[in-house]
């Protein structure tokens, strides 16, 4: 006969459940390996082991023949079982130490924060420029540079400014290599640089707004409602199919 209070006092909840160290796989694996883990005989064990694997395969049959995913699957069966379930792997056994190893931590790239409406790039680019030798090809390559600094400014800033703030910022940047205050050069005019910024903005907008349109799937509807309907209507008037 059936007991409701037996039966709510061996329900199993998660805070008192074991912890899951791979949850993709699910509660239910984890308990075979832990199954296999605690027979003695090595033959069933490793006969165990092979079982796992298969199920593991089975959740990605496009990848269980694959040789490289049988040794992911090995790795794993190792790391689910805290590296004790002691069976013949065909595979080098993983290493408790490497994996726990944490990747060093990458330096952010903020080399001049005060100007970062310019961008890293514009960096990058000025220490190209300073190693490169003086002449023709290194002076156009300031100038690219500066009137690329002009659009970047004008982007985030007023609507024009004045090429000497750029020629400063410049100087600055480039640790004072490049200096451009006492000569006679002169940038490109800022409402012709406004035009590409506003040109590339509109056209970035464009793209995202057909982007969004694509995946609306209300309008996807419409657009097949409307299709039907004019199918309909040109197989009803014989005379538009001559």
């Amino acid at each position: 006969m059936y007991n409701s209070v037996e039966a709510v006092n061996h329900l199993e909840y998660n805070a008192e459940r074991s912890h899951l160290i791979i949850p993709e796989y699910g509660r239910h694996l984890q308990k075979l390996i832990s199954q296999a883990v605690a027979l003695e005989d090595r033959a069933e064990r490793n006969k165990a082991a092979k079982y796992i694997i298969s199920v593991m395969g089975n959740l990605n049959p496009h990848l269980r023949d694959v040789p490289d995913f049988q040794h992911k699957l090995w790795d794993q069966l190792f790391i689910m079982s805290d590296f004790t379930i002691d069976v013949d792997s065909p595979y080098p056994l993983p290493n408790r130490e490497i994996l726990a190893q944490k990747p060093d931590r990458l330096a952010y790239p903020q080399n001049f924060p005060k100007y970062r409406f310019y961008g890293n790039n514009i960096k990058y680019m000025i220490d190209v420029a300073n190693k490169w030798e003086d002449g023709p090809l290194k002076d156009a390559l300031i100038i690219v540079i500066a009137n690329h600094m002009k659009k970047s400014f004008l982007s985030w800033n007023k609507d024009t400014v004045k090429d000497d703030v750029i020629f400063q910022h410049l100087l600055e940047l480039s640790g004072g290599k490049i200096n451009l205050l006492s000569t006679d050069e002169e940038l490109s005019a800022s409402n012709d640089l406004m035009k590409v910024n506003k040109k590339l903005s509109n056209k970035t907008h464009s793209n995202a707004a057909i982007s969004s349109n694509n995946n609306n799937p209300r309008q996807k509807m419409q657009r097949g409602t409307t299709n039907r309907n004019n199918s309909q209507n040109n197989n009803r008037n014989p005379k538009q199919n001559f």
